[in-house]
């Protein structure tokens, strides 16, 4: 694992890349919890996303629906609080190991993975 040291948001901007999803620049976050590694949920952020959550450690978001910001937990209750940060290969993905306070899911289930697919 490569360690960044990073001090200034600007220096995160820099090493991601954005992709068009719905017409916005945005990057793909998957939260997973930073203790049992399961997967939470999948959702996009755009600059002001990131930037917000590498200020306050509380997970920001950029909702398509919307079309704003959104700060998981606002509205539920349910904040995810960033333990650590990880960038992709190709800089378009982020994965946040956070602290999960109640659901992920806006359904009330913990995971937005809940539903299993069998053959």
């Amino acid at each position: 694992m490569e360690i960044l040291k990073i001090n200034e948001i600007s220096e995160i901007l820099k090493l991601l890349k954005k992709r068009k999803i719905d017409n916005f620049d945005l990057y793909t976050v998957i939260s997973q919890d930073y203790k049992t590694n399961e997967i939470l949920m999948v959702a996009y952020a755009n600059d002001e996303a990131v930037i917000k959550t590498f200020e306050t450690g509380k997970v920001h978001y950029f909702s398509t629906s919307r079309k704003q910001l959104w700060l998981k937990g606002e509205t539920s209750g349910h904040f995810q609080y960033v333990k650590e940060m990880d960038i992709d290969c190709d800089g378009d993905t982020i994965l946040y190991k956070i602290e999960q306070k109640g659901a992920a899911c806006h359904t009330g289930n913990r995971s937005c993975f809940f539903r299993r697919i069998e053959k």
